[in-house]
């Protein structure tokens, strides 16, 4: 997930993060990708919620708003006064 702040996600990106985070809860509760469970088993059995999508919409909001602050710095930074500085 690093570097997930600067992704684009589509709905075809956003069902292959699900379905990956559905494997790897699969993987972690050993239970065969042939057996009949369906996904909201898969996730009452592991006592969680999907997660991953949240997560990468939390940071790139985080990630927005460090940009939006920074470069406010920077315009008042490098806006001065033409001509000599004054001491």
């Amino acid at each position: 997930m690093y570097g997930c702040e600067a992704w684009t996600i589509s709905k075809q990106t956003q069902k292959k993060l699900e379905a990956t985070e559905m494997w790897f809860l699969r993987r972690m509760l050993r239970i065969s990708w042939t057996a009949k469970k369906t996904n909201d088993t898969v996730l009452e059995e592991a006592h969680t919620t999907r997660l991953l999508i949240s997560k990468i919409r939390k940071r790139q909001a985080t990630f927005f708003g460090h940009v939006m602050r920074r470069e406010k710095l920077e315009k008042s930074c490098n806006n001065r006064n033409v001509g000599r500085k004054t001491q």
